[in-house]
């Protein structure tokens, strides 16, 4: 196992965050603490800095590289969970900045036993927390044919995912599907083409780990609240890697920066009601520099939004 990992975008979300020495910042997504380190180093004396993240190993690796910086807190548990956390800590609409950097870290795709890569001999588990919820196997021994299929092509924009999941649910009347390399085997043998660059099994994948985990609804639950969350001027930066998530966010966005709609024809005073969030700027990608050195940039989007007063 490897605690390699190189965070994306690492100068433009210190800049997306606006960072203030004194204030308060949210780190969604702990993972390495690739991000973390940074806004750290950018904060005063009095600054303070709460990690969330619901792998277990996330919360040793942050005990062990942070534990000692009393500006620092982490709390092992889900984004979605975002709201609750501030409030027993004080600190709900008092927040400068909050970071969302979505997705499976690169520690979390080294390690076999956790079962996201492909390309790893390992159990079927792919959970972000291996004690909570259903893994991989159990979900996949068990899921009707048509609903698999509408994950595979919802979640994995899979092209052949009616022939994956077909094979998927044939095989596992021969035998238990349990690990990675199973899987791994038996969607390469009925995807008929392969992308430049991309395993067969990459979209299958995806799609099971976005569903085993629930990714999409544990976003669509933290939006709103990082909204309720932010200080007047506080700062909103979401990195997404998935083309639903970035839609996701996008709409949101754009959402509390319009307001409420009103029926045409209707004479308006003042400004839109309802607005919460200023959009800052255009999505920001990688340079291909940054694409090169850190392949899992390569897909990032990074859009920011600033709390209206």
């Amino acid at each position: 196992m490897t605690d390699t990992h190189l965070p994306v975008l690492p100068t433009e979300t210190l800049a997306a965050l606006n960072l203030r020495p004194n204030g308060v910042y949210v780190d969604g997504t702990f993972g390495r603490g690739g991000h973390t380190a940074a806004i750290l180093e950018g904060l005063g004396p009095h600054g303070r800095l709460l990690a969330l993240d619901r792998d277990p190993d996330a919360a040793r690796w942050a005990a062990q590289q942070f534990g000692d910086d009393p500006r620092f807190t982490f709390i092992q548990t889900p984004f979605r969970r975002l709201a609750t956390v501030l409030e027993e800590q004080g600190c709900l609409g008092q927040v400068n900045g909050i970071l969302l950097d979505l997705g499976v870290s690169s520690p979390q795709l080294d390690d076999a036993e956790r079962g996201f890569s492909f390309r790893r001999h390992g159990p079927l588990d792919m959970r972000m927390d291996p004690l909570a919820g259903v893994s991989a196997a159990d979900w996949l021994n068990r899921i009707g044919e048509a609903e698999l299929d509408q994950v595979l092509v919802e979640y994995g924009e899979e092209r052949f995912h009616r022939r994956v999941a077909r094979a998927i649910v044939s095989a596992r009347q021969q035998t238990l599907l349990t690990t990675t390399t199973q899987l791994a085997t038996l969607v390469a043998a009925v995807v008929p083409t392969r992308e430049p660059g991309r395993h067969p099994a990459t979209r299958t994948f995806q799609a099971i780990r976005i569903a085993v985990n629930d990714e999409l609804g544990e976003l669509q639950a933290a939006l709103p609240q990082a909204v309720s969350a932010l200080a007047a001027s506080g700062r909103l930066a979401v990195i997404s890697f998935h083309s639903l998530e970035d839609r996701m966010v996008k709409q949101f966005l754009r959402e509390q920066a319009k307001g409420r709609e009103l029926p045409l024809g209707l004479p308006v005073m003042g400004k839109p009601e309802g607005q919460t969030l200023r959009l800052i700027g255009r999505a920001i990608r990688p340079g291909a520099a940054e694409a090169a050195a850190n392949p899992r940039a390569h897909s990032a989007t990074l859009r920011i939004a600033e709390r209206l007063a």
